[in-house]
């Protein structure tokens, strides 16, 4: 890589005017100065600068400068905004409730997590029946003075005596798993390292547990290098990690990763193979009840989605999009596994399967989305539909889980305007009742959510909600939001959240568009938005604020857009090629660089959906919409507030630092233009309360002021 050896910046300060002829405040920001290095790459003979090549190393000096220097402009601005202590104070007296997980049963005890209100991290129960008083199995809380050290992962195993726990420090990917005695509440001496992207999964005595690692990282380059050949092992409780059992790995395959599952009954370890963020997967086995046995390729190349749901003997039952876009049920004889044997159990219906339980002994329980809402069905061993689980109205399903021989389950129900409630689901019944509801001292019968379909540009008809007060006029002068993503088949549904219910409490409208490229309609929904057709993506967007502000809901001086990660990108892409649109716009840990990001931790994962700068037919598809690529020097862009976190090894923080460099050198206009940048954060898991809500209260009084909500 070429790096700049010299950076010369200006300290900031922030400048505000006097008003112009239109009572409208001017304001001057005086950005740092961001030194410009020669780096030229060739891209299959297109000449393309990099001159902010340097930002992408966060530990040189010349950057941490940088980063002191932007700080120095976004943090003062943010906290003189009048509105920003008062949203804040809005925002901690509205969070401030209970909040429960679902319980879920192993070995005769429940497990549940729950959150006082404004602790930064949820603490993990255990109780030995649900009448019991539960105690504390373990408390985060107490991993870190500020809240920054998260419960990154957690398996019960299946006689409820030990569990497996994983720390996640300052939003890093990286775990650290450790063994509890459930009993005692005690650790054993196990730790595991370098874990990443992995669960751990007991085996049938809870002897050990299956994870997956990388080996170590050269020291120092922990949060930037890439991530290749993950490893599948196995790890004996009390035994240290150097001698932990290699399963599987593929020396010639970096790609590849492993997440290996033991089956309910303890008989087979179920090897998922992934490459990348494609949905398509290979399906391996071992069979445990034979010491020494093989790892069976049961499906052997990627051409599919496949998940594993049960067995019978040696009948297994897999979900699959193989010659079904939105998903069906199959059963495989994995005696006689040839394709032309396998027997489907549920066809593809005309909604999308997203998940399937065996749950009451022989019952299959299928949770569907329709038009990017939840639905639940019951189907017979035979595949025969029996019956639906009623839900409270529109909105989102999560759960629906538990033990084969379970007769009763628990799954939680949210939607825009119904705060997360857990259910209790009773099969012989057919019946469900509230086991716990939050306890929230807000009125939501003033709000309404809508739910529309507007075209896109090339007439593909998109879903969008919209939420607002019920008395909204649509005159085009309410403060409107538009959130999407858009990609890797990430589906966007109904949920509850605090944040944007203080946005709708401050007179602002939600809308919450579901683009190609999601999975909300399938694996060719998601197809219609990757790769070559990414561009749909961002005709879907426009189209979606174009809606809104033709409808009444908004205009385009009171618009404004967000998105995070693949969102981000999104946002950078739309507000470049549509700068007139928006009158302020929240781009969150983007991929701003589409033509490096595949050179940095697990970003080469993402070129199944948009491709790599060295494939010479993606190159130019990469390059029209990179958002780091696409900044014209004189544009008077929207005020933009970019969000990064300094421990973010999802999304590098250098490809916000590079976007916001040459976003500040390009820019024409009076609006800000700036960059926020979090500290002991990462990619936005496990962040603390407390940093949540700063953050958000930053975000709304940035809307608050430059969507005009003040007058």
């Amino acid at each position: 890589m070429t790096r700049s050896i010299i950076l010369l910046f200006a300290l900031s300060t922030l400048l505000i005017g006097c008003s112009d002829s239109q009572d409208k405040e001017i304001m001057t920001f005086e950005y740092p100065t961001a030194h410009k290095g020669d780096v030229v790459d060739d891209y299959h003979g297109t000449q393309v600068a990099d001159p902010y090549r340097w930002l992408e190393d966060p530990d040189s000096d010349e950057t941490r400068a940088w980063v002191e220097a932007q700080n120095a402009v976004t943090s003062p601005y943010l906290a003189s905004l009048p509105s920003r202590d008062r949203i804040k104070d809005r925002l901690t007296e509205m969070w401030d409730y209970p909040k429960y997980g679902a319980p879920y049963e192993r070995g005769g005890r429940y497990f549940f997590s729950k959150n006082d209100g404004l602790q930064n991290q949820s603490v993990q129960y255990v109780q030995e029946s649900l009448d019991d008083e539960p105690r504390v199995l373990i408390d985060p809380n107490t991993l870190s003075e500020d809240g920054t050290v998260a419960l990154g992962g957690m398996s019960i195993s299946l006689d409820g005596k030990r569990m497996a726990w994983a720390t996640n420090v300052s939003g890093s990917d990286w775990r650290t798993w450790y063994v509890r005695d459930i009993d005692t509440g005690k650790d054993l001496d196990d730790k595991i390292e370098w874990s990443k992207f992995s669960g751990a999964s007991w085996d049938e005595k809870g002897e050990g547990f299956y994870y997956s690692r990388y080996d170590a990282p050269v020291e120092g380059n922990e949060l930037e290098d890439a991530n290749y050949h993950q490893k599948l092992y196995y790890h004996k409780v009390g035994t240290s990690q150097s001698e932990d059992v290699l399963v599987y790995a593929r020396a010639d395959q970096k790609e590849w990763g492993f997440g290996g599952s033991v089956t309910e009954s303890g008989d087979y370890l179920i090897i998922s193979v992934w490459k990348g963020t494609s949905p398509k997967n290979m399906l391996f086995y071992k069979d445990l009840r034979t010491p020494g046995s093989p790892v069976v390729e049961l499906i052997s190349v990627f051409e599919a989605d496949y998940g594993f749901v049960g067995h019978d003997d040696n009948i297994f039952y897999l979900s699959t999009d193989l010659d079904a876009p939105k998903q069906r049920l199959v059963a495989v004889d994995i005696e006689n596994s040839a394709k032309d044997q396998w027997y489907e159990l549920i066809a593809e219906k005309d909604i999308t399967l997203r998940g399937v339980g065996m749950i009451n002994g022989n019952e299959f329980v299928g949770q569907y989305m329709k038009d990017a809402h939840s639905v639940v069905y019951r189907f017979d061993i035979h595949g025969h539909q029996i019956g639906e689980v009623e839900l409270p109205g529109i909105g989102t399903v999560g759960g629906v889980g538990g033990e084969r021989e379970d007769a009763e389950t628990f799954y939680v129900f949210t939607s825009f305007l119904y705060p997360p409630t857990i259910f209790k689901y009773d099969f012989t019944t057919g019946l469900s009742t509230v086991f716990r509801e939050p306890e929230i001292d807000v009125d939501l019968t003033g709000y309404i959510t809508e739910q529309i379909f507007y075209p896109s540009k090339d007439g593909t008809r998109i879903p969008m909600f919209i939420v607002h007060k019920k008395d909204v006029k649509l005159d085009g002068s309410n403060p409107t939001l538009l959130y999407g993503y858009g990609g890797f088949n990430v589906s966007l549904t109904p949920y509850f959240s605090i944040s944007r219910l203080a946005w709708l409490e401050m007179g602002g409208v939600f809308a919450l568009a579901n683009l190609r490229g999601g999975g909300e309609y399938g694996e060719d929904w998601h197809q219609g938005g990757m790769l070559q057709n990414k561009q749909n993506v961002f005709d879907d967007f426009i189209a979606a604020g174009e809606y809104l502000i033709a409808e009444g809901y908004t205009s385009k001086d009171k618009l404004a857009c967000q998105g995070g990660s693949n969102g981000g990108t999104l946002v950078g892409a739309v507000v470049n090629q549509r700068p007139d649109l928006f009158a302020a716009a929240i781009p969150e840990v983007g991929v701003m660089d589409m033509l490096r990001f595949h050179l940095f931790t697990i970003g080469w994962a993402w070129v199944s959906d948009y491709g790599s700068s060295e494939d010479p037919d993606m190159f130019p598809t990469l390059y029209s919409y990179s958002p780091y690529h696409n900044l014209i020097d004189g544009t008077e862009y929207p005020a933009i507030m970019v969000t990064t976190a300094d421990h973010d090894d999802r999304v590098v923080p250098g490809h916000s630092f590079k976007y916001a460099a040459r976003l500040q050198e390009a820019h024409a206009g009076s609006n800000p233009v700036l960059i926020r940048i979090e500290t002991k954060a990462g990619h936005g898991g496990g962040k603390p309360t407390s940093m949540i809500i700063e953050e958000v209260a930053d975000q709304w009084a940035f809307l608050w002021k430059h969507l005009g909500m003040e007058k």
